[in-house]
């Protein structure tokens, strides 16, 4: 096959289209943040003080995966995998990484110093991809310098939010929450001008890699469960929680897989909303993880939360996967009642049984009663409802 010309718009409707190995290459750096992330979180949780954690949690988290975001949406539009344009994404990559490796510090601290570098180096490589497709793709070009100018905007103003504010001051969470709605509002800004020209079917596996690295928190905590059974004192009851919890992973996987077609138009209005929410069904399902690990520290004796307590994070974060998967997919899906309301309303159940302090085993009931009810016939065909 002959080279493609630089950075030229990919044709969104290419058969075949999938994930490349530069991009499975760049989830590894997403592993090892949203790992970083997710494990202060459990700590925290089992140490009893996860409320006064969790700011921390959305705060970093939304960082990892807006980084993640921005080089996807942009790849699905124009990578033409030549040399440069993976030698930007490895900028890319090598600047995340320096985040990665100082998130536990972040998280303990709100310090970015170091971080602060990793971020401006991922931003420069991502204004780089941008500028050079406005270069090479007249026909998107307002668009690709609106999306270059508001990345290089934002990263002044995190800039100067980092030398202006306390770490984890009011004034610190402020001006992060500012950086955000700026960072938020440059794709509807930039696609205003011309939408680029996603893949939707390379987007929604994109999308659903991202979730398999969610699960994988929660994988690894089980894991860590079965762990206790090995060594001269096993713990019957931390094996118990890992089974209960292996349930409710393999159940969430269903809920979110069992639709082919998460994304059912490009059209831009849906598009903002499937790809922003999906925040919230990411940052539910690694706060599961986390729940869950310190259900398994309790049961061993490890953490010093109450089990009621932990109790509450597993409800809260089914309910808000649960609730986001709502609000991305089934929203718009041409379904008929009887599945459409099924994630509304084991989302209210969640959310009860957490307030109520159940056990872990009674949300894998749950979690199965939300399979039973809303998976039973899957792949099915939909059009866009909304």
């Amino acid at each position: 096959m002959p080279p493609r010309p630089r950075s030229l718009a990919r044709d969104p409707r290419e058969a075949h289209r999938v994930s490349t190995t530069l991009e499975l290459f760049f989830d590894l750096v997403s592993v090892i943040a949203i790992a970083a992330v997710t494990a202060g979180l459990h700590h925290a949780i089992a140490e009893g003080h996860g409320a006064a954690a969790l700011p921390r949690f959305v705060f970093l988290f939304l960082a990892v995966w807006w980084a993640w975001m921005n080089f996807t949406w942009f790849a699905s539009a124009f990578d033409n995998d030549d040399a440069l344009h993976r030698l930007l994404t490895m900028v890319i990559m090598g600047g995340a990484l320096v985040f990665a490796g100082g998130a536990a510090h972040i998280f303990a601290t709100l310090d970015f110093s170091f971080g602060l570098l990793g971020w401006i180096v991922m931003r420069a490589g991502m204004v780089g991809l941008w500028l050079r497709a406005a270069a090479a793709a007249p026909a998107y070009r307002t668009t690709c310098l609106r999306y270059a100018a508001g990345i290089a905007l934002a990263q002044v103003g995190w800039t100067l939010a980092y030398f202006t504010t306390a770490p984890a001051s009011p004034a610190f969470f402020a001006a992060g929450a500012l950086c955000f709605l700026l960072e938020f509002a440059v794709p509807p800004f930039a696609e205003s001008a011309r939408a680029t020209p996603f893949h939707r079917h390379h987007i929604i596996e994109r999308y659903g890699l991202l979730m398999i690295i969610s699960l994988g928190e929660i994988v690894l905590s089980v894991s860590h469960g079965f762990a206790s059974l090995y060594g001269g004192h096993p713990s019957a009851a931390a094996a118990l929680t890992s089974v209960a919890a292996l349930v409710i992973v393999f159940s969430v996987w269903w809920l979110y897989f069992c639709e082919a077609e998460h994304l059912v138009t490009t059209r831009l209005p849906t598009a903002l909303i499937w790809g922003y929410g999906h925040v919230l069904v990411f940052m539910a399902t690694a706060a599961l993880g986390a729940a869950i690990a310190a259900s398994i520290d309790v049961a061993t004796r490890h953490g010093e939360a109450r089990p009621q307590d932990v109790s509450a994070w597993l409800g809260a974060a089914l309910a808000l996967g649960s609730a986001a998967l709502w609000l991305t997919r089934d929203r718009v899906l041409a379904l008929s009642p009887r599945y459409r309301l099924a994630l509304p309303a084991m989302a209210a159940a969640f959310a009860a049984a957490g307030a109520a302090g159940l056990p872990v085993w009674s949300f894998a009931l749950l979690s199965v009663v939300a399979v039973i009810w809303r998976a039973p016939d899957t792949r099915r065909d939909h059009t866009d409802a909304g």
